[in-house]
Parts: C-alpha cells; structure tokens; sequence
C-alpha cells in the first residue's frame, strides 16, 4: 500500500473576509505526478504553500508523511520550488555551485565545515539536470530553462522524497520545457521522486501526470485522466498538446 505523503481533510483558508478555499480535502500518495491547474487567482499557489505549511489553514488539518503539518520537521524530505526563484537576480554574483551549496549550508548551519561529501552531492545532481558542465558559471548568465534547472538541482541536493513546483515553465522556451518535462519524468520514475507542479498549461500537463487537480470557485477537483474527454490538437500545437474537459 502506497504512502499518503499529502492529506487533507475540509481544509478552508481566507484572506480577510475573502475565502479562497472551502472546505477542501485530497491525498498525494508516493509516486504520484499530481498537476495543479485553474484559473488566475484561484488559490493554487496558496493551496501549495498551505501544503509546505509556509501558511497556517483556518479550519481542517494538513498532513505530511502522516504527521500533522504543525509538528512536522522533517523538511529535508520536502523540496520546494517558488515562483520567486524565476525572479532570481541576475546581478547576484554567485556560481552554480554556490547557490545549490546555500541549501546544504542551511541544514549544517554556516558555522559548519563543508564536508567533501557536500561537494559529491553537488556534483551528483548537477548531473542528474545535466547541469554539471556549468558548476562555475554565473547564475545570472543562464537562460531561464538552465536556471530552472539549477534550481531543481538546489531542491534535490537535500535528496527530498517530494518536490513541489509553482509554474516552474514560466517564462521558459518550448524547447527547454520540453527537456524540463524529460527531467521530471525522470525524476519522478527513476528516483521515485513525488512530484507536485502548479500549471497553466493545461494540454501538456494532462499527459505528462498521472493526477490532476482543478481549483474552481474554493474547491478541488481532481479529473480522470483515463476517462476524460480529449480532443488532439497535435496538428496544430505538436505530439505533446491535448485539450482537456471540466465537468465544473
């Protein structure tokens, strides 16, 4: 039986007066590729953050690895990619190698000695984003769909058992999603990594998941991949584009 690593039960969750999610419940289990998808300003980067515990639900309960998130702390196990790290400054003057070193430095705290083993694993994932011909260069001289890359490889150095991603393509060219989607893929099937990605692109993700979920007016709905209605569009957009059907 697979572990549920997400659960929640009637979650609700309001800014000021204006509820945003009502009383929500789903489950991720291990394996799982689950795709968040909805209008603008329909809670999905809040359910995410709900999700990591970086925002406190009104009512209902958040679980991770079965643990309510309030006592939860093993955040070694979570990886998280915001959407502020697209908006990374290009002046910053840091190597690939030391912005991924960061999130070994925040777990064995700065006064701590930087074992040789911390350099493998830098190593080790770079090559995982097939980043590693570029440990020293500059992060600001990346094109987006490298730097995307770097920053899944900063998630991975902690060796998390689920990463989580708010609209990891924007503002990446087709090509680099198409090799972003090759990545997770991969990490996903080889390293049993599961995966949680918010999206607009609807087409794409519904056949790159193997769950989606659907915000619509403070609720979730999650569709039937297998079961749902599509019309292929690949003459038009190529192989990887689908439209989807919502029953809500």
């Amino acid at each position: 039986m697979k572990e549920k690593i997400v659960n929640i039960k009637n979650l609700s969750f309001s800014y000021g007066d204006n509820k945003v999610l009502d009383n929500v419940s789903l489950f991720i289990e291990e394996g799982d590729f689950v795709g968040i998808i909805g209008a603008n300003g329909s809670a999905k980067s809040t359910l995410l953050k709900l999700m990591v515990g970086l925002l406190k639900a009104d009512s209902g309960t958040v679980e991770l690895f079965g643990k309510p998130i309030e006592k939860f702390a093993e955040f070694n196990r979570i990886g998280y990619l915001s959407q502020t790290a697209r908006e990374f400054n290009n002046m910053f003057p840091a190597t690939v190698e030391e912005v991924i070193s960061a999130s070994l430095y925040a777990n064995e705290g700065l006064l701590g000695r930087f074992k040789r083993k911390n350099y493998d694993r830098i190593d080790e994932v770079l090559k995982i984003v097939e980043m590693d011909s570029f440990k020293k260069r500059k992060i600001g001289n990346l094109s987006g769909g490298q730097k995307q890359r770097v920053f899944i490889a900063r998630a991975l150095v902690n060796k998390p058992d689920i990463l989580f991603m708010d609209e990891p393509m924007v503002g990446v060219d087709v090509e680099s999603q198409n090799k972003f989607y090759s990545l997770l893929d991969r990490l996903n099937k080889e390293y049993n990594i599961t995966l949680v990605m918010i999206s607009h692109d609807i087409g794409v993700i519904s056949q790159k998941v193997n769950r989606i979920f659907c915000l619509s007016n403070g609720r979730v709905y999650e569709h039937d991949l297998k079961n749902s209605k599509n019309i292929s569009l690949n003459n038009i957009y190529g192989e990887n584009m689908n439209m989807l059907y919502h029953q809500h």
